[in-house]
């Protein structure tokens, strides 16, 4: 057991200043020079900076030099806190023995704060509570300590107090984390296990795992095993994380770092996955990492059809180092391209931003949804008697092309979220209007003080997607925070809307929706479809439908050439003739001829968000 390892993490909700207190505790160890520092130091991608928030947990190897005369050795990892990226956050803690929890003196306890409370407390990690931004003018610490009380046992006088932009308690905070935080378990002498809790591609040395060993050591030259392929490797490089990678001979139990072993098929790494010594087998995989499933999907399709296999390499690698997305290949009338999941729409935004600007690809992106449960009628023929997806007559499916008929459907069921929603209480009163559009069904409502709100909800997940978190903010003023967290399915009166271009179905464009709003829906969807879709030289019908009836219909008018115009005068029935042989090339036109949809029709999709 090494006593002077810390091993800790810093949570906290989006923007309350996680990244600042990291940059002051890497300058207080000196572990960075005046010469490298910057702000948000550890977040190293263009995305993060442009945007201000973190995507990606980071970890570093810190020294100090504690007030008892000891030196310590701090591993430190920065977490994201958008709901989205929960997955980095649960990945990060399973490798610590505490954390951080760091709350904004004016904002006060969000709905992120609480999750990552709850994440904590089921990885019996030790909390230490950070008030921070105590410098601001509108900061209410008396107020932020009794909700901090609210949501966690502990004594009040033990939450510490900072100014990450001033300075202030960095020294108070070191101190709490190297006697409040215990030590990590383990014995360097004991049979090897170690948990991957992230991996990055790198093109000339293959994967690089981030690894924290629980027992035994990792030496350079020692063969390794993958405990869920069973696959062998041997070590070329060890080392750990400073600033940049650093090279070290081994990894002892209770350390954090980092290895190589020549892995070129990245499928043979698995977030999660247990380490071990292939001569000293009988160890159990190291289980406190759970798999999180995808709940938002979408189409990427490559601009050029030819940038497919490209398109495909770079979603493998970016699979190695964000694991809580899921992709599979599809063709559409869009081309060939990918099926993906995703924890959320600013989730699918990174992602498919990393694809264009980490691999230079341009990318056409569908409209997104969701799983839905469809239970079959019994009797009803299936395709694969022994898919498993398909016993009992339940399926599942992310795509609505794949609905099956109306006649072999017995219910759709549509997933749901337990939604926790943390607002000062003036505006109670639009939040809840703005809920009651969303065919959400009410909770509970608790007050953490007089001024702040806990509202909770069951909502489902389809109505979220569809411009929710943009509303909540515009009738909060920006001042509600959203949590949410998968619960189930709900059955309920839904319908599959298909739209129809010449009379040719196309399911690019379908979607599944609340029987109750397909008409407004179609009503928008031809109207602006109607807008994109160039004129033809026959009149171009554009149709809704629901089940065999048609619901909303708008025509593109046909262009019209003056076949008569070379006439200057004669029988009025040369000029028939000519009209009647153009009414003829028109009709073989409607028979014969397609009419191509641009790429403007399936973005239309994605700009469009319900507005009752």
């Amino acid at each position: 057991m090494r006593e002077d390892i810390r091993n800790f993490s810093i949570i906290a909700h989006i923007d309350h200043g996680k990244s600042t207190l990291a940059d002051r505790i890497l300058e207080l160890t000196k572990a960075v020079s005046a010469r490298e520092m910057r702000d948000q130091v550890l977040d190293d991608m263009d995305l993060e900076r442009e945007k201000g928030i973190t995507i990606k947990a980071k970890a570093i190897r810190l020294e100090y030099a504690a007030d008892d005369g000891k030196k310590y050795t701090l591993n430190l990892i920065d977490t994201p806190g958008h709901v989205d990226f929960t997955y980095e956050v649960a990945r990060s803690l399973v490798a610590c023995e505490g954390t951080l929890l760091v709350v904004d003196a004016a904002q006060g306890v969000e709905a992120q704060t609480l999750a990552n409370v709850y994440l904590a407390n089921e990885n019996n990690l030790k909390i230490i509570p950070v008030i921070n931004k105590i410098d601001l003018p509108n900061a209410d610490i008396l107020s932020v300590k009794h909700q901090i009380m609210e949501i966690m046992d502990g004594d009040e006088a033990a939450i510490l107090q900072t100014s990450a932009k001033l300075g202030k308690g960095i020294k108070e905070v070191l101190e709490a984390i190297v006697h409040q935080i215990p030590p990590p378990r383990g014995s360097p002498d004991g049979p090897l296990s170690a948990l991957v809790f992230d991996s990055v591609f790198d093109p000339y040395r293959g994967a690089v795992i981030y690894v924290r060993v629980f027992d035994g050591t990792l030496r350079q030259g020692m063969k390794i095993e993958m405990m869920s392929t069973g696959k062998k490797f041997e070590v070329d490089e060890l080392g750990v994380f400073h600033l940049k990678m650093v090279s070290a001979p081994s990894l002892e139990a209770g350390e954090v770092g980092y290895l190589v072993a020549g892995i070129k098929d990245i499928h043979s790494v698995k977030i999660g996955d247990t380490i071990i010594d292939p001569s000293k087998p009988g160890i159990k995989p190291y289980g406190r990492l759970r798999e999180v499933k995808p709940f938002v999907f979408c189409g990427l399709y490559p601009v050029n059809t030819a940038d497919y296999e490209h398109l495909k390499k770079a979603l493998e690698r970016l699979r190695l180092n964000d694991a809580s997305f899921e992709y599979q290949a599809e063709d559409s009338v869009l081309g060939y391209g990918f099926r993906c999941g995703f924890l959320g729409l600013l989730h699918m935004e990174i992602v498919r931003e990393r694809l264009e600007r980490e691999y230079n690809l341009a990318l056409v992106v569908t409209a997104p949804n969701v799983i839905y449960r469809i239970k079959k009628i019994k009797g009803t023929k299936r395709k694969k008697k022994d898919s498993p997806e398909e016993e009992g007559e339940i399926i599942y499916i992310n795509n609505p092309a794949d609905l099956p008929p109306e006649s072999e459907i017995a219910e759709i069921a549509e997933p749901l979220v337990k939604v926790t929603i943390i607002l000062p209480g003036e505006f109670l009163g639009g939040v809840m209007k703005l809920m009651e559009k969303r065919r959400s069904k009410f909770i509970s409502m608790k007050y953490i003080n007089p001024q702040r709100v806990i509202l909770t909800y069951e909502l489902p997940l389809a109505e979220m997607i569809a411009g929710f978190y943009d509303r909540l903010k515009s009738v909060s003023r920006g001042f509600a925070s959203l949590d949410y967290q998968h619960i189930g399915y709900k059955a309920g009166d839904l319908a599959k809307l298909v739209i129809l271009i010449n009379y040719e179905p196309v399911e690019a464009l379908s979607v599944i929706l609340p029987r109750e709003k397909a008409y407004y829906r179609a009503q928008k969807i031809a109207k602006e479809l109607k807008e994109v879709i160039p004129r033809q030289q026959i009149p171009v019908p554009i149709q809704a439908k629901i089940e065999n009836r048609i619901i909303a219909r708008e025509t593109i008018r046909a262009f019209r050439k003056d076949v008569t115009a070379k006439l200057y005068g004669g029988d009025v029935t040369r000029k028939r003739k000519l009209l009647e042989k153009q009414k003829e090339g028109k009709k073989k036109m409607k028979r014969l001829g397609k009419v191509d949809v641009p790429q403007e029709a399936f973005l239309t999709f994605l700009k469009f968000s319900e507005e009752e």
